[in-house]
């Protein structure tokens, strides 16, 4: 079954942490686009003449609720020609063309009796932010959710808040976070268990 095109426009552009954009898409009006917590599209950037070379996958990052709006939380890699469009070119109402959504990377219909642990780091999080949103939104029942997080510095903690909220508001959800590079952590800043070191050392 070949992917259906759609050319999206760009409604927002956030910067979220250094080196990491928030990109919102709205897509037209009279396209349904329907998907699932953890898919991705993939995107035809103007960055090469070949085809191949111009297209870019992205994890959707917001819930499958929002009507026709698709968020992406992007990370500036350098000599990335993606990178250099997203952090250099593009502009809100600019155009974008992509095809999807697709992927197997979705969580079973059945959560009541599961134990769900999310590991990532660094712009890994986007489709576990879209599960738990959709989690929390739809009311899916499950025994626990643990999310284990990683990046270099706190300031690169992502969603922060969000997740926050979530400890607050989710029962039996928990969040950890790992810093790998952040000299002095003092843990009465974060309201969550944090820890220098890795992802690894926490699971």
């Amino acid at each position: 079954m070949a992917w259906k095109w759609y050319d999206s426009t760009i409604l927002r552009i956030e910067e979220t942490a250094p080196g990491v954009r928030r990109i919102w898409l709205q897509a037209p009006d009279e396209e349904a686009i329907s998907f699932k917590a953890g898919q991705f599209v993939t995107m035809d950037l103007p960055i090469h003449e070949k085809r191949l070379k111009r297209w870019r996958s992205y994890s959707i990052a917001n819930a499958p609720s929002e009507n026709n709006i698709l968020e992406f939380c992007i990370v500036r890699l350098e000599g990335g020609a993606a990178s250099d469009y997203f952090f250099q070119q593009i502009k809100v109402g600019d155009s974008i063309r992509f095809k999807g959504p697709d992927g197997n990377f979705v969580l079973p219909d059945d959560l009541s009796q599961r134990d769900i642990v999310f590991i990532c780091t660094g712009t890994g999080v986007a489709p576990f932010r879209s599960m738990l949103l959709d989690i929390e939104q739809r009311g899916v029942p499950y025994k626990s959710i643990h999310l284990i997080f990683g990046t270099r510095y706190a300031a690169g903690i992502l969603y922060r808040d969000e997740f926050e909220r979530m400890m607050k508001e989710m029962p039996g959800f928990r969040y950890s976070v790992a810093l790998s590079r952040e000299e002095h952590i003092r843990r009465e800043d974060f309201a969550f268990p944090v820890s220098k070191g890795y992802v690894h050392q926490v699971y």
